[in-house]
């Protein structure tokens, strides 16, 4: 059974449902702190929502400098599977392992409903959904438009680096991007929440497609 390690960081609140949604699709979750830099020997990582540090300075600023950050890099940089989920995707982005950075809903509000994201690559994040096909996941972030310089995002397509797009703008992300990965395509992070989209008793299941790719590479 693979090992999915979920850290858990000063102000994480969404690390408990990582672990359980790691547990529905067959992964073995290992509890991960932030102050450590021990990664127990998982086959994957998870970094989780919440609210890291209080979102001080910068959503995902000061989570960056955590010890752990610098095993996650490694781990990342030998092809090790990473998934950062709304604050952990922020977490990643501001520690340069993702393109991008997050800003403020453009409608200044904090928004929490479910969205449909449009399948751009295929890819094994998203069980190789046929491109142009929708997935269900629930967002809820009040600093989640994803910035990118509008030059660099024709190379971002290129190299099949976006994954989802909000069928409608939702918070004024450039290019109403989700969903990217890095370079390599082993380093992934989205603004929605698919460990919220695990259980049919909470409507849609299409977050199993990004957990269960933690436990398949």
């Amino acid at each position: 059974m693979a090992k999915v390690g979920v850290i858990t960081f000063l102000g994480s609140l969404d690390d408990r449902d990582a672990m359980r949604a790691v547990s529905v699709v067959g992964g073995d979750a290992v509890s991960l702190w932030h102050g450590s830099t021990d990664l127990q020997g998982v086959d994957a990582v998870l970094l989780p929502g919440g609210f890291s540090y209080g979102d001080h300075l910068r959503c995902g600023a000061l989570a960056r400098f955590s010890p752990i950050m610098g095993s996650v890099a490694d781990f990342a940089a030998k092809g090790g599977p990473v998934l950062g989920i709304c604050n952990g995707f922020q977490i990643l982005c501001e520690a340069d392992l993702l393109p991008g950075i997050l800003t403020p809903n453009h409608g200044q509000r904090f928004i929490c409903r479910d969205v449909e994201l449009v399948v751009e690559q295929e890819s094994a994040w998203i069980g190789n959904r046929p491109v142009g096909t929708t997935i269900t996941v629930p967002v809820k972030h009040g600093d989640g438009a994803w910035f990118h310089p509008e030059a660099g995002l024709a190379e971002l397509e290129a190299q099949g680096q976006i994954l989802l797009r909000y069928r409608e703008d939702v918070n004024g992300a450039t290019d109403r991007v989700a969903c990217i990965t890095n370079a390599a395509g082993n380093v992934c992070g989205l603004m929605p929440h698919p460990e919220h989209a695990v259980d049919p008793l909470l409507g849609s299941i299409d977050g199993q497609l990004l957990v269960r790719r933690l436990i398949a590479a």
